[in-house]
Formats: structure tokens, sequence, C-alpha cells
């Protein structure tokens, strides 16, 4: 339709991320189209990904998470935007969409040509006594942030349950704390953040409890109710039978898409009755488009039917829809799902798939873990970052990667989606031209090092084993373990079993070492292991390094510990 004068109608359903954004996009491209959005809530673009901070006070006017309002879009696009107006139903045939005003209660029947839906979705409120209490939340909207917001400043709350331990679960929970709220946390698996393996969440894990969170795991809460005996407006019955008293829940399971509209006007829906859609937004009625949360995408890694609910996707998703309902040819080739996340003085981020989803849908792959410093370790300040990258070992493809660590994890995390999505296979990494200079990096950037580390092991110059592998090995008395770290490394904590060789002296003790048995070598990080097992390699030694080093295996151990788990050899606390 661009250059075009005969005026097309689009109507838009849904505001923030998708449906303004692909309103501003379809002006752009368009001058005379006539375009209006309808709106449920009272806002439409605001700044869904800052709403924790608010309540937090860390943000501390409100306004600043609305990003346009209905006046500001009009006078800048002259599209209107309509507040409080929610899409009752579609009717395809008529190509009609049934509009209700929510302040009069007045309905009647929009046209339109092209229809955009962007319902996005929807907060997860499970169905359990005591979910409609006064005192309990979910978080998804600007006007559940005020009513947040307004508990904590007026209410002032002792403490605050916190269900679910994913972005806004966490994000909350910091907060929370931050205003000198005593927070519990509950996550149903055993681990906070979806996105990473058990491992990696482990630091994380450990961080949340050494900030005085209680973090429980592998627990939900089944009931709520008024508490009549106990400190707390509430009581949350677990279903452990563990009972918890506080001010106030907030119930952050997850989020399922808002498709109700779609599905009653037919549209074909997918995974979690999500909206089907092909590579240019278009849904099974060829004058309807969608985007947002309420969408199945493709994985970008895998191919797989996904559901990735980000801000960025979301946007990208909008521009596209615009695109092709203004006659461009514009595709969306999939998600990789990059996040990032703050919490307290971490950095934690992935993108791509995690090995979880590798096993599940049976995918060859191998992975490396390192622990690399921010910057030049002769700069002051650097801080360690743990690095696990997933490849294909066959193709050399990068499947994944995940970063927990404090400065510098954004960056690193953004080149290796970079990476990724230009088919950069993993062992190549180590032929980036990065920035360098000692605040903001190493000669060998993190990410050059994980190239490097692919390299060995796929020209054979390293094998690895896992802290899975560690309870077998423990018991086989036909193997060497060693541990490469200093005698003082080694008094401080080991793993049993493990016998104490630093690697400075390795060449001279070489021969206390059983050349018939098979070498498995750990140290703090990994490095100082695989220096040593290429000295024994070359000394006829069959040899495999411990990927994580000594650093992975405390930070899990020491979290399985907290979970009330078998607290693992050697360790000190």
């Amino acid at each position: 339709m661009t250059g075009n004068k005969n005026t097309q109608k689009i109507v838009i359903v849904g505001g923030v991320a998708g449906g303004a954004t692909a309103a501003a996009r379809i002006r752009r491209l368009d001058e005379h189209a006539d375009i209006v959005v309808f709106e449920r809530s009272g806002f439409i673009s605001y700044a869904n990904c800052g709403l924790p901070y608010y309540i937090g006070g860390v943000i501390k006017n409100k306004e600043e998470l609305t990003l346009q309002t209905p006046k500001s879009f009009y006078e800048r696009f002259r599209i209107k935007m309509n507040v409080l107006h929610e899409v009752k139903a579609i009717d395809p045939s008529s190509k009609t969409v049934t509009v209700c005003d929510l302040t009069t209660g007045k309905q009647w029947e929009e046209p339109y040509d092209k229809l955009l839906l962007s319902p996005g979705a929807r907060p997860v409120v499970p169905q359990i006594p005591g979910s409609d209490l006064g005192q309990v939340y979910s978080l998804r909207t600007v006007e559940d942030t005020y009513r947040i917001r307004q508990a904590v400043t007026d209410e002032k709350p002792a403490s605050a349950l916190i269900s679910g331990g994913g972005f806004i679960g966490l994000e909350l929970a910091e907060n929370l704390l931050e205003a000198g709220i005593k927070v519990t946390l509950i996550q149903r698996p055993d681990q906070v953040m979806k996105p990473l393996d058990r491992e990696m969440a482990s630091f994380i894990h450990n961080r949340i409890r050494e900030a005085g969170i209680d973090l429980i795991l592998g627990d939900s809460v089944v009931s709520l109710a008024e508490n009549k005996e106990g400190i707390g407006k509430l009581r949350a019955e677990l279903n452990s039978g563990r009972s918890i008293d506080t001010d106030m829940a907030i119930m952050a399971i997850g989020v399922a898409p808002e498709t109700t509209l779609a599905k009653e006007a037919g549209l074909e829906t997918g995974i979690k009755g999500s909206i089907l859609v092909d590579d240019h937004m278009r849904t099974s009625n060829e004058d309807i488009y969608a985007v947002g949360d309420a969408v199945q995408v493709k994985q970008f890694t895998t191919g797989s039917d996904a559901l990735i609910s980000l801000a960025g996707p979301a946007n990208r998703q909008g521009r596209i829809a615009a695109d092709n309902i203004c006659g461009l040819d514009s595709s969306y080739p999939g998600s990789q799902g990059s996040s990032v996340i703050k919490l307290f003085d971490m950095t934690i981020a992935s993108t791509g798939i995690n090995e979880k989803t590798a096993v599940a849908e049976g995918l060859e792959y191998e992975k490396i873990y390192l622990s690399p410093l921010s910057h030049a370790g002769y700069y002051p300040g650097g801080k360690v970052m743990t690095v696990k990258l997933i490849f294909d070992p066959v193709s050399d493809k990068i499947l994944g990667a995940q970063i927990v660590g404090h400065e510098g994890v954004d960056k690193r995390i953004d080149v290796i989606a970079t990476a990724m999505y230009a088919g950069i296979p993993a062992s190549k990494l180590k032929e980036l031209d990065l920035a360098y200079a000692p605040p903001y990096s190493s000669a060998k950037d993190p990410v050059n090092m994980a190239g490097f580390m692919v390299e060995n092991i796929e020209k054979g110059l390293m094998k690895q084993f896992f802290y899975e592998d560690l309870e077998s090995l423990s018991k086989d008395e036909g193997v060497t373990l060693l541990d490469t770290r200093t005698p003082e490394e080694y008094k401080k904590g080991h793993v049993d079993g493990f016998i104490n060789i630093q690697v400075d002296e390795l060449r001279e003790s070489i021969g206390e070492l059983d050349p018939s048995k098979p070498v498995y070598v750990m140290c703090q990080s990994g490095l100082r292991s695989y220096i040593a097992c290429r000295i024994l390699a070359q000394n006829g030694f069959d040899c495999s390094n411990f990927s994580g080093g000594y650093r992975l295996y405390a930070s899990v151990a020491f979290d399985r510990s907290a979970s009330e788990e078998a607290f693992p050899c050697g360790m000190e606390k």
C-alpha cells in the first residue's frame, strides 16, 4: 500500500510492544491508512520490563513507565489510540470487530480491511483456595503495578511471599527485599530461571539465599487463607505440608497466551492455545495478523515450535506484520530467546537452547564451561563470570549459551547471539576480532576463549568429564582422580578421592601416577587442569579435564546442601 492514496482501514487489538510498534510502522509506510488501536487497559505503550522496579522504588516516578500516551501518539502519528476499550469478538466473514467502551459500556461494530492482534499473555493464577483474597496479587499490567506499589507504600507489609522464579518473580523478590520486606520465594521446579540449566542456576540460588531471601525449591502453594493465628495477614499452605505466614502474596508462576478472541473467531491455534502464524505473521485468515506473546513461533536454533514471551521479538514481529500489511515482503526467521536479567549485583543471560532442550529433542551436542574474568586480570576490579556454551560437535553449530556473572555478561551473550544468527561455527569464535582495552576485556576475550576450547575438543586435544560423572568415578578403583590446585586451595575444600599435585610440580611428580589408569583432573576453573592434561597426555596417560572446575562443583554442591540434600564429600561450608 506504500504510496497508494486508497485508504486502508487497519484495526489493531492491543498496544504495548507489538501493537504500538506495528501502528507506528504502518503510519511511516502509509500516510493515508486509517489506523485505529483498541487497548483494554488504560495504557497503550508502557515499559513492561520496568514494572518491578517501580514497585521497589528504583523508578520513582510512575509517569516514567509510560512510553507514549494516546495524546502523544496521535500528535506524532495521527493514530486513534483508544484505551479502556475491549474488543469482544471478531467476525472474519463481515470483517468487523465488536468493541466495548469499558468506561460507558457502549458497544459497536468496527470494520477493518486488515486486522492485527496483539493481545499479549495473561498471568497464570493457580485456581487454589484463597487466590481471590485482597492481599493476593499478580503482575502483568501498569494497573497491577500501581496496586502492588500502593499496598507496599500504604500497608507497609513486613513480609511477602512470591510464587514463581522467572524474570518477574526474581525482579520482584529483589525489589521487595530492598524495600525492607522479608521475602519468601517459592518455585515448583527445582530451579529458578527456566532458560538456564540446573548447575548454572545454582549460582543464582546461592546469591538469593546470601541476600536473605528464603528460597524454597520443588514446592508450591496449594491454598491461601486469612491468617487468624500466626504473624501476617495470610497463611499459605504448601504442597510439602509446610505453612508460611505472610502479609501479601504475589503469583508470578508464568503467563499463557491470551487467545480467546482468536479461538472464537476460528483462527488456527498451536502450543497452549497460541495463535498460529506464518513467517509473515499472518494467521490462518489472510486478512488477520498476530504478534507478540500470543503467537507460536519457531525456535531459531532448532526450528521447533515455541512460545517465547520477550519484548524484543514482539517489537520485531510488530514491524514485520506492518511491512506485510503495507505490501512489503518481510519475514520473521524465529526467535533465539536471547534474554538478560539483573539480580542484585549479578547479571544472568542466555541465548538459544539449553542442555535440557537439547536432550529432550534428541540433539547431538557437546558442552563447555569456562570461568574468565570480565576484563584483564592486571586491571583492578575484574570479576569472574561462568560461561556455558552448547554446540554440535559434528556440524560445529552453536546451539546456545548461558552466562552468570557481573559486568560484561551482556556484552558476551550478545556477541554469541550475533554469531549464532550469522551462522558462525563454534570453533570460529576464536577468530572474532573483538575490542580490547584492560578496563573492558582481555586480549583473548571470553568469547575467543570459548572458541579455543571448542577447537581443542573437536581436534581431540581435550577430553572432558562433568559434575554428573563424579559419583560413579568416586567409586571406580580403576581411575586416578587428581586435583592440580595449590595445597592451600585443596585444604579449603576438595572432592573426596582426589589426590593433590599442583600443576607446576606435575612433571616432577608424574612417577607417582599409574600410567595404566585413566586420570581425571580438576582445578579451580578448568585451565590448570587442562594444562595438566596436556602434560599427561604427552606422557602416555589417558586424561580427562573436569569442565567448569571446582568453582562450578562448589556452587552446585552448596546449593544441593541448602536444598536439604546430603552435603557432598570434602566440602567446607
